[in-house]
């Protein structure tokens, strides 16, 4: 068995709320909580909103998730379709703007088959990446190692989107809102 000590996550083994009250979609619930910093909701447009994912697997792993519950992406509508992209857009530029990533990984799991965890409500992985951010423990011992704590990576991808042309700063426990010109 692989072990590796993790004392952070404690915070999110030994959580009262176990999500019971998410109901069938975590995507459709996570947005509509009072609290955006627990729910890791980093940024939301009209139609679509920016996760920070639980299970990194590097640090600012997002998703960024259209607020219509579909699994196939082409029941998306030119509006959602086009906020949807421009908040990625935005993404990309918050990311950069707090971790001055090399590059980065995105793309859709789209279906279950397809390594979803959540195939029936449709998101966009964008994960940073750095070069040499794959080491011996990820080769060696099937183990990786993520760097930064998810709590401080919401503090800074929340600064970057808040300081965006068309970002409002609605508080730390709240998402910041964009608006698109």
């Amino acid at each position: 068995m692989d072990e590796l000590f993790a004392p952070w996550r404690i915070e999110w083994v030994e959580r009262e709320d176990r999500n019971e009250d998410l109901g069938e979609c975590a995507f459709c619930a996570l947005p509509e909580r009072e609290d955006a910093r627990e729910s890791r909701v980093v940024a939301a447009s009209e139609h679509a909103f920016v996760l920070l994912n639980n299970y990194p697997y590097n640090p600012g792993h997002v998703m960024v998730i259209p607020r219509r519950h579909t699994g196939d992406y082409r029941d998306l509508d030119d509006e959602v379709l086009l906020d949807h992209a421009r908040l990625k857009q935005r993404t990309f530029d918050a990311l950069d703007e707090a971790l001055s990533p090399d590059g980065f990984n995105a793309g859709l799991n789209l279906g279950q088959s397809a390594g979803g965890s959540i195939g029936d409500h449709l998101h966009t992985h964008v994960v940073p990446r750095w070069g040499g951010d794959t080491n011996f423990m990820a080769v060696v011992s099937d183990t990786k190692v993520i760097v930064e704590a998810l709590a401080d990576t919401y503090e800074r991808l929340h600064a970057a989107f808040a300081a965006q042309s068309g970002g409002t700063d609605r508080g730390t426990d709240r998402s910041v809102e964009l608006r698109f010109e």
